[in-house]
């Protein structure tokens, strides 16, 4: 029985996904940049092959101002590298106008036959501190407008931001039947009030397991008001080996280098350095037992030195995949994981875990992937 209900109550499969480390997010040691795996083209995209070579079924691509990918451009030079996996591009709402981002979207979407999911985001722009409610605000209506563009022949739309009428949605039709799914991270009631009326898979950081429920429960309590149910994915970093020993002597590892100093201006240069979640990532830190952990296989030391999810599974194959099993058991559908480095844990997972699992592509899962090329002015559909 899920905590809550959920969109996708009869699948047994997850939708397990890898991380492409975009924004300098590639340490052997965490805190000691190491130009081997610096956040360029060649090291991100290898990444990407890599976890597609694996199994896995989307990617995240993050959005950030520091040194690496444009998270879109980047997404557009996987199109013809890729055939399988999923690209989940992270859209920072109202750094790109919002028809515009539409026709981004659309272009992409046909880019990927498909393949192209979207994670809402809503932090600062680089250089400015606005308030949260109108971060959100912002985004609503971004998110409003994509809806009508993928769903409507005409945009027409009255906000307190954005204002548009009589624009035809031909240039902005995506590949996807409805447009690409949307995921959603963010625990501020403004932030559960957009992902619980308009987006289908709401992101949550590691937690004890009775917080992650508390948040489930949060979150659909929004969606019941409009009559809506969400998927629910988990974002988290895994160190998996074949035994408990091994895998917590590799935590210990990586973490072996950081100075505390530098791991604290790794953190405070990220866009949501200051945000909620953030906050609740520090906490775990500090309710953690003497090796980092806050409860079992669950280590808080990525956090040390790293803004966002900050907290990793540690353990033995059996010992990862029943955590994942509980999780699955509460309604998680979604998992994006990461680890340090990038490709070579993407490969112990893939080796050791991914085998053990039913995996599945939510959008094809929702039905929004088309049998054939659409008809759509990009697809096969009229010329006008």
């Amino acid at each position: 029985m899920t905590v809550v209900p959920v969109t996708s109550a009869d699948l047994d499969a997850a939708e397990v996904s890898w991380f492409s480390a975009l924004c300098s997010d590639d340490y052997q040691f965490l805190g000691q940049p190491d130009g081997d795996l610096r956040s360029s083209w060649d090291h991100c995209s290898n990444i990407v092959k890599t976890a597609e070579k694996q199994g896995f079924r989307n990617i995240l691509c993050p959005s950030s101002y520091q040194v690496g990918q444009d998270t879109l451009s980047f997404v557009a030079g996987c199109a013809p590298i890729t055939t399988d996996i999923n690209m989940l591009a992270a859209v920072r709402c109202g750094e790109m106008q919002p028809i515009m981002l539409a026709r981004t979207i659309a272009t992409l979407d046909h880019m990927l036959n498909g393949r192209l999911t979207v994670n809402i985001i809503s932090s600062d722009f680089p250089g400015q501190v606005e308030e949260s409610n109108y971060r959100y605000q912002r985004s609503r209506e971004v998110v409003e407008i994509l809806k009508q563009a993928w769903t409507q022949d005409e945009i027409n739309y009255k906000g307190e931001i954005y204002n548009f009428s009589g624009l035809t949605t031909d240039p902005v039709r995506p590949y996807q039947t409805g447009g690409p799914l949307l995921y959603f991270g963010g625990y501020s009631p403004a932030a559960l009030e957009l992902c619980g009326q308009h987006c289908d898979v709401y992101l949550m950081w590691p937690e004890k397991v009775e917080e992650l429920q508390g948040r489930m429960k949060a979150v659909n309590a929004v969606a019941e008001k409009y009559e809506r149910t969400l998927d629910y994915g988990l974002r988290v970093h895994v160190i998996v080996r074949d035994t408990e020993a091994e895998a917590r002597e590799y935590a210990d590892y990586i973490v072996s280098k950081l100075d505390d100093d530098q791991g604290d201006a790794i953190r405070n240069r990220a866009q949501d350095a200051k945000s909620l979640g953030v906050s609740h990532q520090a906490k775990n830190r500090e309710i953690a037992d003497d090796h980092g952990y806050i409860e079992p296989n669950l280590w808080t030391g990525v956090g040390r030195a790293r803004s966002g999810c900050g907290a990793a599974l540690v353990g033995s194959t059996d010992q990862v995949m029943s955590k994942l099993e509980t999780y699955q058991k509460m309604g998680i559908r979604a998992f994006i994981l990461s680890g340090y480095p990038h490709i070579d844990e993407a490969e112990h997972f893939g080796k050791r875990v991914l085998p053990l699992m039913k995996t599945c592509s939510l959008p094809h899962e929702y039905g929004r992937v088309p049998a054939g090329v659409p008809a759509t002015p990009l697809g096969n559909g009229v010329r006008r």
